[in-house]
């Protein structure tokens, strides 16, 4: 089901050592030693997952910038080895500057363990438009909704509840928007008491916003480099 209403800016990717950059933000999409490991252990192991998934028959995970895909084809390849076998994953993702599916390809190239739902992924792979995009992948077991726009414009109308978060859209200095007190807001409103999320970033804006949202924050160590990543839980059910 698609709801389009206008056509969106793409992502531009520039290559440095073959690893792609975004243009508009000058920013890196993912490390460029080892982004596998690095969304495994931000995103992954900062949820808890797949652990979690092996005792749910429904998860939703929630993602503030869908990119290159990364972390959804790694949560879809641990849902499919942890999960039991009738389970249904759900995956909802915002993302204002969408990769063209040229620049989708090229990129998925880096991950040849990821070529099978790579390629699902680009056989449904939707129009560069504004608004909802619901795509069914595995026979019907998962669901990729992909909000394609302005976060702050789409995540009120979301009623979706998030089981984990994936806090991503590059450094909260280089994109602010997607890092906003209104946006963290809206992912506290799609959560329940025990909700999870995981970030790489450590600043203190993101934290305290995070904080007042209703999310218990802690620090842990880093990917590679960088020193500290955020995770935490919702500590009660925010007002809605």
């Amino acid at each position: 089901m698609i709801t389009a209403l206008k056509p969106l800016r793409p992502a531009s990717l520039k290559w440095r050592d073959g690893t792609p950059y975004s243009d508009i933000f000058d920013d890196v999409y993912f490390s460029a030693s080892d982004g596998l490991a690095e969304s495994r252990y931000v995103f992954l192991q900062g949820n808890d997952l797949p652990a979690r998934f092996a005792s749910a028959d429904h998860f939703t995970i929630g993602e503030t910038g869908f990119g290159t895909g990364l972390n959804f084809l790694l949560s879809l390849a641990a849902w499919r080895e942890s999960a039991p076998p009738a389970a249904h994953l759900h995956y909802l993702s915002v993302e204002k500057h969408p990769l063209s599916i040229a620049d989708l390809r090229r990129v998925s190239r880096l991950w040849p363990a990821l070529a099978a739902p790579a390629e699902e992924l680009l056989s449904l792979y939707p129009p560069l438009l504004s608004g909802r995009h619901q795509l069914q992948l595995r026979d019907g077991r998962v669901t990729l909704t992909l909000l394609l726009g302005d976060a702050l414009a789409l995540l009120p109308d979301v009623q979706t509840v998030v089981d984990a978060w994936y806090l991503d859209g590059f450094a909260p200095a280089k994109n602010p928007a997607m890092w906003s007190a209104g946006v963290l807001r809206e992912v506290a409103r799609l959560s329940r008491p025990g909700t999870s999320f995981a970030t790489f970033t450590a600043a203190g804006a993101v934290r305290r916003e995070l904080q007042a949202a209703g999310f218990t924050v802690h620090k842990r160590a880093g990917f590679g480099r960088k020193r500290e990543m955020l995770a935490g839980q919702m500590k009660h059910t925010p007002s809605r």
